[in-house]
């Protein structure tokens, strides 16, 4: 009983994390497909990899399957994956070095600050604000269109991939300014009792 019980609460074995893990399988074939210019294949795969991310969510609240694991290991899987289509795609001139080198610095600067918040004051969670989630919507949904250009030069497709890579760039730019905002605010003294009761 208590073998089947390990199995059964397994965080690896959970619906919503194997969903992840899957996510995380799909990359090399979607890299391999870009580069080998199978671009509708490419497409395909990553709507399948944004489907796994909107199901692992909603699963995880519905069978009230949340795990530690899973909390580390979503995000982790998105920017892995989101990280990888921008250098590859950027290194095939299909997205512009800047937008590129702006995502990469504020990801970087997020994961520095995470790690000596963690160092000074032991604090491990670092929320995502609601501009950092608006960034990496506006992220998908570019290199999404960057893909969908590849078959389909339709007027739309060009005119939305224009403007989703420029809302990559001031959302990119927003959030990270804002993360700045709330370390700042965060690390700055506070006097009376409402200091702990934010909630961040």
């Amino acid at each position: 009983m208590t073998e089947s019980s390990n199995l059964r609460f397994n965080p690896l074995r959970t619906m919503p994390n194997l969903l992840t893990i899957s996510r995380v399988c799909l990359a090399p074939f979607l890299i391999s497909a870009i580069f080998e210019r199978r671009f509708q294949l490419s497409f395909i795969l990553f709507v399948v990899a944004g489907l796994t991310d909107a199901l692992d969510g909603g699963l995880a609240r519905i069978l009230k399957q949340r795990t530690v694991l899973g909390q580390y290991l979503d995000p982790v899987a998105d920017k892995l994956l989101l990280s990888t289509l921008f250098l590859v795609l950027t290194h095939m001139n299909l997205i512009p070095t800047r937008v590129t080198v702006l995502v990469f610095g504020r990801d970087l600067g997020i994961l520095v600050v995470a790690a000596l918040l963690y160092a000074a004051a032991g604090r491990r969670e670092f929320n995502p604000t609601f501009f950092g989630k608006a960034s990496t919507v506006a992220q998908v949904i570019a290199v999404g269109l960057v893909l969908l250009l590849q078959f389909d030069d339709a007027r739309w497709v060009v005119l939305s991939r224009g403007l989703a890579l420029n809302a990559t760039i001031v959302l990119t730019v927003a959030s990270g300014l804002h993360y700045a905002w709330l370390v700042t605010r965060r690390s700055t003294p506070h006097s009376g009792p409402a200091a702990d009761g934010s909630g961040h």
